[in-house]
Formats: structure tokens, C-alpha cells, sequence
């Protein structure tokens, strides 16, 4: 799954990359991408530290909102880093605080539908205990064996089959 995943990725990213070499050329295309990478890491620093200052004051009302804010911003800041003009373009629109209003709703409806999916589902039953009590337990494992150190091979005798006279 991963790995179709990461396929995916460089296709879109190679894609993105040869169609905007193409029509603007191979040296604006790598300026571009400089420039949204430097812009990226820019505003991941700025908003950063905004979230963390955020997070220190103590905003007891907005505490979810600050939470999911700074998921995004982190997710925002990763997907500048990763190479790529697609994944940076995503991770801009994240670092804006207005495309965050907009992509906090998505995400909390993601995380509550994966939480619900996952939390398992606890039932509590009575059990008979003589039902059990009788039902066989699997023992340790062990070999049963014998070690010989053997010191110098003329003192002993290869040891023969079983049922072979010695």
C-alpha cells in the first residue's frame, strides 16, 4: 500500500514538473520551485511559532481549534519539505490560516470517523469457570536431550541408530 502510494506521488510529481518545464522552460520550472520552497519554509517558521504561542497562552474555549490548527500546520510544514511542486503547493495552502478554517472541518470528521472505527468494542460476559478449569494448557516448549562435550574425537564413539547394536 505504501509503496503504491509513493508510486503515485513521483508520477504526480513528475508529471507536474515536465508539463511546467514545457511550457515555461526547465530553468523557471526549478525557480519556481526554489521560490515556493523558501516561500514554504517561510511562512512554516511564521505560523509555527504563532500555533506555539497560541498553545502557551492557555485558550481553555478554543483548545480543540488550537489542537487541530497545529496538526495542520505540522502536516503543512511536512508536505513543504517533501520535494515536489504539488506537495508544496498543498502545504502552503495549509500554512494559510483561512484554508485551515476550511480544512479543520474535513479533518475532524476524518479523525472521528477513524476513531470510531477503531475503539474497540468492549462486552462484558460471564464465563463458566469448570468449563475451562479442565481444558488442557500447552506446557513450555522443550527439547529433550543430551549435550556431549567432546573434547578429542578419538575418545568417543560415533553415536549409532537406534535399535543398532553398540
Amino acid at each position: 500500500m505504501v509503496s503504491r502510494l509513493f508510486l503515485l506521488y513521483v508520477v504526480v510529481e513528475l508529471a507536474v514538473v515536465l508539463a511546467l518545464a514545457s511550457t515555461i522552460g526547465l530553468g523557471w520550472t526549478l525557480l519556481l520551485l526554489l521560490v515556493a520552497f523558501v516561500a514554504g519554509i517561510t511562512l512554516a517558521g511564521s505560523q509555527s511559532k504563532r500555533q506555539l504561542t497560541r498553545l502557551r497562552s492557555g485558550l481553555t474555549n478554543q483548545q480543540p481549534r488550537v489542537a487541530s490548527d497545529g496538526a495542520l500546520v505540522a502536516l503543512g510544514t511536512v508536505l513543504v519539505v517533501v520535494p515536489g511542486l504539488v506537495t508544496t503547493a498543498a502545504g502552503l495552502l495549509l500554512l494559510l490560516p483561512a484554508t485551515r478554517a476550511a480544512v479543520r472541518p474535513v479533518l475532524t470528521a476524518m479523525a472521528a470517523r477513524g476513531v470510531g472505527r477503531r475503539a474497540p468494542l468492549i462486552t462484558v460476559t460471564t464465563v463458566d469457570a469448570d468449563q475451562y478449569a479442565s481444558a488442557r494448557r500447552p506446557g513450555p516448549d522443550y527439547i529433550d536431550g543430551e549435550v556431549i562435550d567432546v573434547t578429542d574425537v578419538t575418545d568417543v564413539d560415533p553415536p549409532g541408530l537406534p535399535g543398532e547394536p553398540k
